[in-house]
């Protein structure tokens, strides 16, 4: 138990656990959670949050990307803004902690002052963004991106699996694809995220909270692998151009280039074949690649040499393989300033501090092209995430709760 959270920080906990557990009842699959970015899940989750904003006395609207955004305004009208929140979509079967804690708990944060009747020197703006997992569409982090003033120009113009284009769903959904390229937020003094940490180490060190101190750079690659479809039984071995035995050979190297390297990790999430009938060769193999190292530098280099290897199996599988880059994100450094503030409120509740990197990559790592930013994390069970067997306990919310509304309090723009 941790001695330094009061009877009310601990409440606060538990009712943010509850919120946590109504919200997950909005997904696009029943009987899982699957909510995609501009789905109706998406619209119902974003319309619970403008309501309980309203009972806090925000008035929350959605912004030209498809994000809640809401306002508690200072002491004075146009005080400096902390920025707080995370996403609410997710990725398929998903657990629910996963950006939905942090948008939560930005709300849980205000209600808290609200409730208080408490303003502060500073306005704290709360945003739950609707598009970081880029499942649906393949960009990611849109929703930050917009508001960084980063956001990606052919975004919009992509379709979905069922043919539908983002311009159309974000414009159905209530945003504005017109303004979106020119959303770039009004000054922030800074923004915060908490967040589950999606990883063991908090766990293996039995420690319920951490401050990030820096987010791995990400490369997702798409990979269109085109060989000869043909009969699985009238063709020889010797003779097939496989486009799923090219791709997974090209799968083993990419694992091997990765597994030499300390600090790098590389995954293949997604493939798919054509024509996907048992009695056909494989004429075609698409798969996408997801690249994360701490160092931009050697994410380069073992791109470099992915590439290269998916070349070398393509010519020796006689097939024709095609590499497309859909993400780019340098890794990125959090605030020092912010990172103090946290370890500040970390250690006022008594709880050791640990600082740790974040594997993952986050809507911090977008909002902080744009403002000081910085990350605290909770732990999870068996650091398991984006499965629906990722949890965290009630003590441990309320930690991070407390850790992010004192962090608020005593927060001081620079």
């Amino acid at each position: 138990m941790i001695k330094g959270l009061t009877d009310a920080e601990r409440a606060a906990g538990a009712r943010l656990m509850a919120r946590l557990d109504a919200f997950a009842a909005f997904t696009d699959e029943p009987g899982r959670l699957t909510r995609l970015f501009l789905s109706d899940a998406h619209k119902r989750a974003a319309q619970a949050y403008i309501d309980w904003c309203a009972e806090a006395g925000l008035a929350a609207r959605i912004d030209a990307a498809g994000n809640v955004v809401a306002r508690y305004e200072g002491l004075t009208p146009g005080a400096p803004t902390l920025m707080l929140g995370s996403h609410i979509d997710t990725v398929r079967d998903a657990g629910r902690y996963d950006g939905n804690f942090g948008a939560l708990a930005a709300l849980a944060v205000v209600e808290e002052l609200a409730a208080r009747g408490e303003r502060l020197d500073h306005a704290v703006e709360i945003v739950a963004f609707g598009d970081e997992e880029g499942v649906r569409w393949r960009t990611t982090l849109t929703g930050s991106r917009a508001l960084a003033g980063d956001y990606p120009e052919d975004a919009l113009d992509q379709k979905d699996k069922q043919g539908v284009y983002m311009r159309d769903a974000l414009l159905a959904f209530g945003g504005d694809p017109e303004k979106v390229l020119a959303l770039c937020a009004h000054p922030i003094a800074a923004f915060v995220e908490l967040h589950i940490e999606q990883g063991p180490v908090l766990e293996a060190e039995g420690l319920p909270i951490g401050v990030v101190t820096a987010i791995n750079g990400a490369t997702r690659l798409e990979v269109g692998v085109d060989g000869l479809a043909g009969h699985a039984g009238a063709t020889p071995m010797a003779l097939r151009r496989d486009a799923f035995a090219a791709a997974a050979e090209m799968a083993l190297a990419i694992e091997a280039r990765a597994r030499a390297e300390p600090d790098l990790v590389a995954t293949i999430g997604r493939m798919e074949l054509w024509p996907g009938a048992t009695n056909v060769i494989p004429g075609h193999a698409q798969f996408s690649i997801d690249v994360r190292a701490p160092l931009d530098v050697r994410r380069d280099a073992a791109v470099a040499d992915i590439e290269a290897r998916i070349d070398a199996v393509a010519r020796g599988r006689r097939v024709t393989a095609t590499v497309a880059r859909t993400h780019e994100a340098g890794a990125f450094t959090c605030d020092p300033g912010i990172v103090a503030g946290l370890t500040q409120a970390v250690g006022s509740l008594g709880v050791p501090v640990r600082l740790l990197p974040s594997g993952a990559g986050h809507d911090t790592m977008a909002i902080g092209r744009l403002c000081p930013a910085g990350m605290l994390f909770v732990r999870c069970k068996g650091g398991i995430s984006h499965n629906p067997l990722e949890s965290i306990t009630v003590e441990d919310c309320a930690t991070g709760l407390a850790a992010l509304s004192r962090f608020v309090t005593e927060f001081r723009a620079g």
